[in-house]
This record gives C-alpha cells, structure tokens and sequence, in this order.
C-alpha cells in the first residue's frame, strides 16, 4: 500500500483523483491512504516564504544598469521623516537585501527590515528627505516592499530637489517609535519639498511578495538632484529605495592640468556593457573607497572554454581562448596617465591577467554600439596585457601605458574570468565638442 502525505485543504478530491490515475477499481478499499494534512503557519508562509502572488516575475528595466546613487555606501542619508514607530526610515538606504524574521519584536511591534509607520489616525501623510550620496541625473527607482505584505503602503509619489546648500539637520541614532518634533517639521518646511518637480506620479505599489515586491519606475526628469521627497500615501511600510542614475559633477571648478579618477561614480562614469556578471555586476568597479567584499566588485562565472590543461606564455600569462569584458563612458574625455586595477577581497577567484582598451566616439556612435552590444567598436590598446595577482592592487603609470591621448569610453578585458573589485582611471579632463555629455539623458536600451 503507498502512502501519500497531501497538505491542505481538498484531500478527498486528489484521492479520487490518484485512484483513477491508478486505475484502481475499488474506491471503497484504495491501493493507497493519506496520512495527515501537514499544516503549515499562514503568517510564515505568508512573511517568511513570501509565496507567488502573480506566478512571474516583474521584467527588470535597462535603468538597473546604472549605480544607485541614494545607498548608504555611497553616502545617501534621510535627513527628514515624519514618522517612525515600526521602523525607522534609515533602513530605506541600506546595501543588502532586505530580512524577515519571524520571531523579531520590539516594543513598539514587529520588527520590520524597512521604513513603517504607524496607522496614521491624523490628516496628512508620511514622507521622508533622503539626501543622495552622489548627486546626479536619475533614470529610474526601485521601490521594493519585500516582506510588506499586510502593510505596505498603497500608493506612493516621488519628487526631487536641487540644492545650493546641503541642510544642516540630519536624523541621528535608533528613531524606532518616535515621530518627528515640531521643530524638525520647521526646519524640514524650509526646504519647501512640496513644490519640488515631481519624479514620480501618484503610482500605487504591490506588496511584498516575491514575484512583485519591485516596483519599478522610470522618470524622464532630466535636471541635477540632490535630494529627494519620498511621499507615503498615506501610511505603511517600504523596504528599500534605489535610486539608478548618473553622477553629475561640475566640470566648470575642474583645472584641465588637474588629475581626477575620469571612470568613478562620483565623476559621472557609467556602465553601458558587459560579458558576464554572474556574481557581481561591474558598476560595483567605479563605487567610492576600497570594496567591502566581494560582493562589492565585478564577478563573473567560470568560463566553460577553459582548456583542460592549462598553459602559460613567456610572461607567466595564460593562454585561454575566452575572455570577459566591461564598457565604460567616462564621466568627462580626457587623457589617462595612471590606472589602478584592485583585485582586493578576491584570493581564490582573481583573473589571470587584464588589458585596457580605450576609443573616441560621437552620441550617435555610443547609441548604435549599445544596440549591438559593442560588436563592431575599434578599440585602441591602452595598457598591454598585465598578469595579476590576488587581493592586491595593481598599479599602472603612464610608462606603461601605449596611448597619451584623450578618449570618452574604455574596455576593461579580463582573461579568463574572475572578480575584480575597483578600476580607477587617473587622468586630465579635456574639452571635446563631440563627445557624449553626461548632460544630456541616454535613451537607448543598455
């Protein structure tokens, strides 16, 4: 006799229905029996495992591409929100993904990985100034309700500002459970928020479940923000907020006989192509400070084509047929005298070797290139083939560098996979009528 373990509700239905997929005749005497229903907890398989709501997945938009400018990592901090009792509005701007746990309370309720408020019971709505660490252009947000699945909130809007000067209130320390004070709602209505240019229309918002947590948004805003007015209609919760753009940096306070890092996030370097980012995705390369972790960087898979014995040439390099690579828009044109390539945090999982390739190309030419994934660009060898090593940082001077002209992209080429965890790109910025700007907004798919 089999036995079955059938959970939930409409046993007898299935056990009629495996009768008849047996074949068996006899419905009073089954070839089979079930034993108990397995119950399982409706909170956690509701929070915890966060099942399906949809059956699929939202599709990721091109703007994922581009580094989050508002990150604690990078500096972004609230300054400013209105509420706080379930959890406080900091969390918005963390790196990692957010938790559940199940058992996690503290005195004001359910611990939550996120910003929530309170059930509001006073006119008005919740929302929060989030200062962004990079200030820059936006092409999109992810407003993720991950685990907020009884108390998301419904709706939400989006506006942004452009400040002269950075306010001098910040929000300081665990807010859990506290509300804001009538002196921080003064000085947060100096800033006059509620006039700033909207990003982001009244958009309702899924809740948290796995299949429809994102919420993505994509804004057509094409001015410089600083900061930001994320608006709660009316109350509830949110887990994280990324906010994908493009550092701006003023060019016109930048010597041209003065060295600045050209491909840093700060400076308005972007990704606009890659090979492979199985494990990392090479934006992490331009972030600010030295990486974490591995996590921080640029990872790839393992290649396949890897031969089965490996060979090297007279310089200790390997001799493998595949290679990976990454593109990237400087944030201004200009001439490259030093690189550093940073293999920091990755010991075991380091490429062999790199090369750096560099070109000159018009709006009209980085569009077309993007569409055909950097198929047909002439690249010019900037820095011949290096060997590296691991967790170490790999300097390069203009010695060893073949090109002493000014270029707008550069391609990054390591052999034959592996992680590294920074690129910087020390050089001079030059005046060059047709290069791309980082003022004007990329519109082609990535």
């Amino acid at each position: 006799m089999l036995n079955f373990v059938l959970p939930g509700e409409g046993s007898e239905f299935l056990l009629l229905l495996l009768t008849l997929l047996l074949g068996h005749q006899n419905l009073s005497e089954p070839a089979f029996k079930l034993s108990e229903p397995v119950r399982t907890s409706t909170k956690e398989l509701r929070m915890a495992e966060r099942k399906t709501l949809l059956g699929k997945s939202q599709a990721e938009p091109d703007f994922l591409h581009f580094n989050d400018l508002a990150c604690e990592a990078v500096g972004g901090k609230v300054i400013f929100a209105t509420d706080e009792w379930f959890a406080p509005a900091k969390n918005l701007l963390k790196k990692e993904p957010p938790q559940f746990k199940a058992s996690a309370f503290t005195d004001f309720g359910k611990w939550m990985d996120g910003w929530e408020t309170r059930r509001k019971r006073i006119p008005g709505h919740d929302w929060c100034i989030i200062q962004l660490g990079v200030p820059g252009s936006i092409y999109g947000f992810d407003v993720d309700t991950s685990f907020f699945t009884g108390n998301h909130s419904p709706h939400i809007s989006i506006q942004g500002g452009c400040l002269d000067q950075m306010p001098a209130f910040t929000l300081d320390g665990d807010r859990t459970g506290m509300a804001a004070s009538s002196s921080e709602m003064a000085a947060a209505a100096k800033l006059g928020s509620e006039a700033w240019p909207e990003l982001v229309g009244v958009s309702p918002l899924q809740p948290g479940y796995s299949d429809c947590c994102h919420n993505y948004f994509r804004t057509d805003f094409r001015g410089r923000v600083t900061h930001l007015r994320l608006n709660m209609l009316p109350d509830g919760g949110i887990a994280r907020l990324r906010v994908y753009g493009v550092g701006l940096r003023d060019w016109s306070t930048v010597s041209t006989n003065q060295k600045v890092d050209l491909v840093a996030l700060t400076n308005g370097g972007m990704c606009l192509g890659y090979s492979n980012a199985h494990f990392g995705h090479p934006r992490n390369m331009i972030g600010l400070g030295q990486a974490a972790n591995m996590a921080d960087g640029w990872e790839t898979a393992r290649r396949l084509d890897r031969p089965k014995e490996l060979k090297v040439n007279e310089c200790g390099i390997l001799q493998v047929p595949g290679y990976e690579w990454a593109v990237f828009r400087l944030g201004h044109p200009g001439v490259i005298s030093s690189i550093e390539v940073d293999t920091t945090h990755f010991k075991g999982n380091f490429p062999d070797s790199c090369r750096l390739e560099a070109c000159l190309l018009t709006q009209e030419e980085e569009r077309h290139l993007i569409k055909t994934s950097w198929n047909s660009v002439k690249w010019e060898e900037l820095l011949p083939p290096q060997k590296l090593h691991p967790h170490c940082r790999h300097q390069y001077s203009a010695a060893d560098l073949i090109q002493s002209r000014p270029f707008t992209h550069i391609r990054l080429v390591i052999r034959p996979d592996g992680g590294v965890s920074r690129l910087r790109l020390w050089g001079r910025p030059t005046q060059l009528t047709v290069a791309p700007s980082n003022l004007k907004r990329q519109t082609s798919k990535l």
